[in-house]
């Protein structure tokens, strides 16, 4: 379920260049879901642009492009649930939402191309996330986007919060309390199978 909201200045995305972009940032959403291009996955994908009125957009304290590098001011907030991706993915993600725009916006290679372009992933604690009407966990968005359980990258996700189980045991966590998965949880208390060995 990752979301990217695109904030730019506005006259910068004009004509086709923002269905350009919409479709580049698309398929870095599909990427970053494990590959999940179906219609559960694709559906799950939501690129969001906010054009920042003139004045409103100012960078060491211009508000014109003097400290703009091409192809111009971007920040884009992806918005993913927690710890779908280790620090290789994210690595993977900065890089090519940098590609997709710089691509898209037609940026002629310079030493400083993409350095305006600022990408901040923001995370989702489990259980924070909702659709229709209830609360959805990374298991079901898995599950609804065809990743396979036994795969890398639920299997890392997975091993992530086993371990966020035991320390919720070892602290005393009150039942309830959000931030695991229901495979790694029992009755909102981590899973005793998790937990450490005496």
């Amino acid at each position: 379920m990752p979301i990217m909201d695109v904030r730019y200045p506005a006259g910068s995305l004009e004509g086709p260049t923002g269905e350009t972009l919409a479709q580049r940032l698309t398929e870095v959403l599909i990427s970053m879901e494990g590959g999940a291009n179906t219609r559960a996955g694709r559906a799950f994908a939501r690129v969001l642009f906010t054009e920042v009125k003139a004045g409103n957009w100012w960078v060491g304290g211009y508000a014109d492009n003097t400290l703009i590098a091409p192809p111009g001011a971007f920040l884009v907030h992806v918005t993913v649930p927690e710890d779908y991706m280790n620090a290789a993915h994210k690595s993977e993600v900065h890089l090519a939402v940098n590609g997709a725009i710089t691509q898209a916006m037609r940026a002629s290679p310079q030493p400083d191309t993409g350095a305006s372009v600022l990408v901040v992933i923001d995370e989702v604690t489990e259980g924070n996330w909702g659709a229709g009407g209830r609360t959805i966990s990374l298991d079901s968005i898995a599950e609804s986007v065809a990743l396979p359980k036994h795969g890398e990258r639920f299997q890392w996700a997975r091993s992530y919060f086993q371990a966020k189980a035991r320390q919720f045991v070892s602290a005393g966590y009150p039942a309830g309390t959000c931030g695991l998965l229901p495979s790694t949880s029992s009755h909102g208390q981590p899973s005793l199978i998790d937990s450490p060995r005496a």
